[in-house]
């Protein structure tokens, strides 16, 4: 495995990091043979947050006694001071340590992350958290080219998570500026929420960029970790044949696709709307129609029931036409 220096934090990082929001699948007694399999790989930097449910609480059961073997991320989504406080308490109990490597403001919009910055803001409670030795370091998530820009200019920030991905190469320019600033790159989103099939393709894909600190799929499965571990250490260059099946993807999904990354939940009526896009893709793209309308039955509320009010569409980090969208996977489905 190779070890990189998480930008000017220092930190001596695994190159492949682990995703901690597929762990939410697992249970307790999965969850220390999956973190046994990461350790063995030679992981080191473990991603969660505050909004993945019972993320934090599994990786903090996981790698209760090897704490200190690990290099601990976490994340939250409070823009003011008090919340903040609240949230860096609860992660530290969650984690069952008393500190946390990189703590990171979670997806603000560009007027939360000045909110964030203003006096009674998040980055208060950060400061005071660091001074007291509960966190070591500052960062940013963003999914708008707008706040990637805006993070790289604040001062206090050391690293930037942002998409990257085959299809979603939209933030490279700013990548190679944060490479400049010596701000720690985290490559979220590497198989863009599920939407790339072929792993290794996107693995490879991303670790051939020397600006991308990190790389962070999401692992549920021992095998999993293994399959992941064996892309990234691939140095060999991209093959005619990769470039060539890397265009096939692009083609197929376009920009308009669901990363299931649930922000737009809750559906007002139920739906579950990453869901639906996911068996959508699977009648749609990968011919599975039998599969996809078995999978897209077991669904309580289907998409035909959307009533048009926009809520998930105003929540969309990707600013996708979510209602069209579904309307498409009702026609397709007939329900």
């Amino acid at each position: 495995m190779q070890y990189v220096t998480l930008g000017r934090t220092g930190l001596k990082i695994s190159r492949l990091g682990f995703g901690g929001i597929p762990i939410q699948r697992v249970s307790a007694a999965e969850a220390g043979p999956l973190l046994d399999a990461v350790l063995s790989a030679g992981i080191n930097y473990i991603d969660t947050a505050r909004g993945y449910t019972v993320s934090e609480e599994l990786i903090g059961q996981a790698i209760e006694g090897r704490r200190d073997q690990f290099v601990l991320a976490t994340k939250s989504m409070a823009r003011d001071r008090e919340a903040m406080e609240a949230d860096i308490q609860t992660s530290l109990a969650n984690l069952r340590t008393d500190h946390i490597d990189l703590y990171q403001v979670h997806n603000p919009t560009v007027a939360q992350l000045e909110q964030v910055c203003a006096p009674g803001g998040a980055l208060e409670a950060l400061r005071e958290a660091q001074g007291a030795g509960k966190i070591g370091h500052l960062g940013v998530t963003a999914h708008s080219l707008e706040v990637f820009e805006r993070a790289l200019e604040l001062d206090w920030v050391e690293t930037i998570m942002f998409p990257y991905n085959i299809v979603e190469t939209q933030g490279e320019a700013l990548i190679k500026k944060a490479q400049a600033k010596n701000i720690g790159f985290i490559a979220m989103k590497p198989l863009a929420g599920g939407a790339i099939e072929d792993a290794a393709l996107a693995l490879r894909f991303i670790a051939a960029n020397d600006a991308v600190t990190v790389l962070i799929p999401g692992m549920y499965d021992p095998k999993e970790v293994a399959q992941n571990k064996a892309a990234v250490e691939d140095a060999a260059p991209l093959s005619r044949e990769e470039l060539s099946r890397m265009e096939q993807v692009r083609q197929a999904l376009g920009t308009n696709f669901c990363r299931r990354c649930n922000y737009c939940a809750p559906c007002t009526v139920g739906i579950g709307i990453p869901n639906a896009f996911l068996f959508h893709g699977y009648l749609s793209r990968y011919g599975l129609e039998d599969w996809a309308r078995g999978r897209y039955e077991t669904m309580p509320v289907k998409a035909g029931a959307c009533v048009d009010c926009g809520a998930c569409e105003e929540r969309c980090p990707y600013q996708l036409p979510i209602r069209e969208m579904l309307k498409k996977v009702a026609a397709d489905f007939g329900a």
